[in-house]
């Protein structure tokens, strides 16, 4: 056989094949990544825990904690001046009614003392009648500040009033007070004589209103002593 013919029975291999199977036989075999596993997911986070929502309470202003202690204030208040309206009162009727006519010798010579034959018994029953209306238009605003603690401009509002009521009860008893001592002890320098001794009935009505109405001044500076200390407290 010739070279020609030998050359020609060859079999002819592309250079691709023979380049494609030398790298499948220099590459080991590629193997696909396990898929992650999947995170250890807590039981807490994974499943939501049952929460529990107390039931809501509903909270009514009256029966606020907060407002307790300026509610008992409220409420002391308010009886107080129920307490001080009966003084009030039976001053200026003891006052209204102290009248008494005493016979000398015969019924021709007759004395009488009466309440206005005084000045100052006459501003004495005045002024504890008006402290005694006083005392009754108060008691609605008493009675909403018992409601609601928190209303300072009606604390103010009665806390003035309550000033001024201190003032004219004072100088209304101060005054009935003197008079009531004038007739009870007279003055001798000044040669006027005890009535007391003839009229039991006049000064006893007197004193007894003089005293109501000192009570009635005691009750009405606790008033502004108890609602200086609220306004001062909100």
């Amino acid at each position: 056989m010739s070279t020609s013919e030998a050359g020609a029975a060859a079999t002819v291999i592309p250079i691709d094949d023979v380049a494609r199977h030398h790298g499948a036989a220099g590459k080991a075999p590629v193997t696909a990544a396990p898929p992650p596993a999947a995170a250890a997911v807590p039981v807490a986070a994974a499943a939501p825990a049952a929460t529990t929502t107390a039931p809501r309470k509903i909270g009514l202003p009256f029966f606020r904690q907060a407002d307790r202690g300026s509610r008992c204030v409220a409420l002391i208040d308010f009886v107080l001046r129920i307490a001080a309206f009966g003084p009030t009162l039976a001053a200026a009727i003891a006052t209204g009614t102290s009248d008494e006519t005493l016979s000398v010798f015969t019924q021709f010579f007759q004395f009488r003392a009466r309440f206005d034959d005084f000045p100052a018994l006459l501003f004495f029953m005045v002024a504890n009648a008006i402290a005694a209306g006083y005392l009754v238009l108060s008691l609605p605003f008493s009675f909403v500040i018992v409601l609601r603690p928190q209303a300072t401009g009606l604390r103010l509002l009665l806390l003035v009033c309550d000033m001024i009521m201190v003032a004219l009860l004072t100088a209304a008893a101060a005054a009935a007070a003197a008079i009531v001592d004038l007739a009870h002890s007279g003055n001798l320098r000044a040669n006027w004589v005890a009535i007391c001794m003839q009229f039991h009935g006049f000064c006893q009505r007197t004193s007894g209103a003089v005293v109501a109405s000192f009570l009635a001044v005691l009750v009405f500076i606790l008033l502004v002593i108890m609602a200086a200390f609220a306004i001062r407290k909100r």
